[in-house]
């Protein structure tokens, strides 16, 4: 039931706008009751002084008759004084009553009517005249939570006063009311309520419908595009809208499946160049030792075959032992002993070891460096294998009669290292990739016979570990410059 995005955003809003509503209404209503209270008691509590005193100030001029018969002669006058009074409080009723508890009489709808002189059989009870008559003159006796019964059946709020002839107490004026208009504006506020509500609900989920939609879409398609990568495929990519986060994860997952595309292209160019570089030396090897072996390769030509043989092993060497390295930093076996010693000097034994291949390739060489010794703390044999790599591909790589320079600067704490040489270069869309582990930027191997692609990645990786940086620039067609850095000592 809960497995979707959009059944639990509606399940939560939902629960959170109820809960919201019902907390809402208790507090109104609350509210309202408790106002509701004041006021009844306010206008209860003004109404009974007012008939009250009214009475006491009428009835004190009758000497000569009793309580009970005033009323009974002054009952017309005393009804239209009251409904004159009780005229912006339609809701209130008047009940009067003798010093015994009867009633006398009735005015308002919420209490019967009561005929003057008749014997009603009502009586307002002894607990309620002994309140009265205990009390002061203005008395709140019952409220909503109490039940009233008998001529109060019908009402919930009662006030009571006392009426006095000098210091005798001879009756009695209860004011009452129902609660009716305050029920009716609780069923009101909860009926506004309820349909505000089914409103809101409607709008949230139309609203969660949409927000839900544009979360979950991007997921289902990077979950489909994730399968199609399980199946070997990563060309699938995800549609990019918006600038959120859900946005910013389809642009990673974009990313991700871009460098697992690249990957997977350079690990099939691994393979193949792998595969051919083990393959010619090993069928170089394999030939030259038949014709040895068989005769085919008369005694007087088997030395110059066997040097052959020799290089072509030592190109295996070379390439299992990259292998090795590869698998070594990855593993974080590898382990970098930092000595001091002077890159100048390392740099002049490197040139003076290409001598015979620059001579080759005519190339105008250029040594620049601050002074004549320069020192650096590293690992000096894993600081040799970056140089010489560097310094051999710009060699493999210059034109004919090109510029070939190497650069050592002293730069405050940091010693920058430049290998340039003018030739094929790189062009702009493969810079980005060269680093790369299995990478190869020949990938006719028109100019690079021996290389697999690892020399620059194990360099990257061995400057890393360092903590140090390294770069390159150049111009496709025109120029390639390395330049990393290593700590002076």
């Amino acid at each position: 039931m809960f497995r979707s995005l959009f059944t639990k955003y509606i399940t939560v809003f939902m629960l959170i706008i109820i809960i919201s509503f019902i907390i809402q209404i208790s507090i109104i209503s609350t509210l309202i009751g408790s106002y509701s209270d004041t006021s009844k008691e306010m206008s209860l509590s003004r109404a009974s002084e007012s008939i009250t005193g009214f009475i006491n100030d009428d009835f004190g001029s009758e000497s000569s008759l009793s309580f009970r018969q005033y009323i009974g002669e002054n009952s017309q006058t005393i009804i239209g004084t009251f409904k004159m009074m009780m005229t912006y409080a339609g809701d209130m009723s008047v009940v009067i009553a003798s010093e015994t508890g009867d009633v006398l009489l009735t005015i308002g709808d919420d209490v019967p009517t009561i005929a003057v002189d008749a014997d009603t059989g009502y009586n307002v009870g002894e607990e309620m005249m002994s309140t009265v008559l205990s009390g002061s003159e203005n008395t709140f006796i019952s409220d909503e939570n109490e039940e009233t019964t008998g001529i109060f059946a019908n009402v919930i709020y009662v006030y009571g006063s006392a009426i006095k002839k000098g210091e005798e107490t001879v009756g009695a004026v209860f004011t009452c009311s129902s609660d009716s208009n305050t029920d009716i504006l609780l069923d009101s506020l909860i009926n506004s309520s309820i349909l505000s509500s089914l409103w809101i609900l409607l709008a949230a989920l139309i609203a969660v419908y949409f927000i839900s939609e544009r979360v979950s879409s991007p997921i289902k398609n990077m979950s489909v595009a994730a399968k199609s990568f399980a199946a070997g495929n990563f060309d699938t990519r995800v549609v990019v809208t918006g600038h959120d986060e859900v946005t910013e994860l389809a642009v990673a997952f974009n990313n991700m499946a871009s460098s697992l595309s690249n990957l997977e292209e350079t690990r099939r160019s691994f393979l193949a160049n792998v595969s051919h570089d083990m393959r010619t030396p090993m069928t170089s090897i394999s030939g030259f030792v038949d014709g040895i072996i068989d005769g085919t390769i008369p005694p007087e030509q088997q030395q110059h075959y066997l040097g052959i043989v020799s290089s072509e092993i030592k190109r295996l060497s070379r390439l299992v032992n990259s292998l090795l390295d590869i698998t070594r930093i990855e593993a974080g076996e590898r382990k970098f002993n930092m000595t001091r010693f002077d890159i100048c000097e390392m740099a002049r034994q490197i040139i003076i070891s290409l001598e015979k291949r620059i001579e080759e390739y005519n190339l105008s060489v250029d040594f620049d460096c601050d002074s004549d010794n320069i020192f650096v703390l590293a690992d000096r044999d894993a600081v040799y294998q970056i140089l010489y790599n560097l310094c051999d591909n710009a060699v493999k790589f210059s034109r004919e009669g090109g510029r070939y320079r190497v650069r050592i600067k002293h730069r405050g704490r940091k010693v920058h290292v430049y290998v340039f040489n003018e030739g094929i270069g790189i062009a702009p869309e493969e810079l980005p990739f060269v680093f790369d582990r299995f990478y190869k930027t020949d990938k006719s191997r028109g100019l690079d016979r021996t290389g697999v692609g690892l020399g620059l990645y194990i360099a990257k990786t061995i400057i890393d570990a360092h903590g140090e940086a390294i770069d390159v620039k150049s111009e496709y067609g025109k120029y390639c410059e390395f330049h990393f850095t290593l700590t002076a000592d």
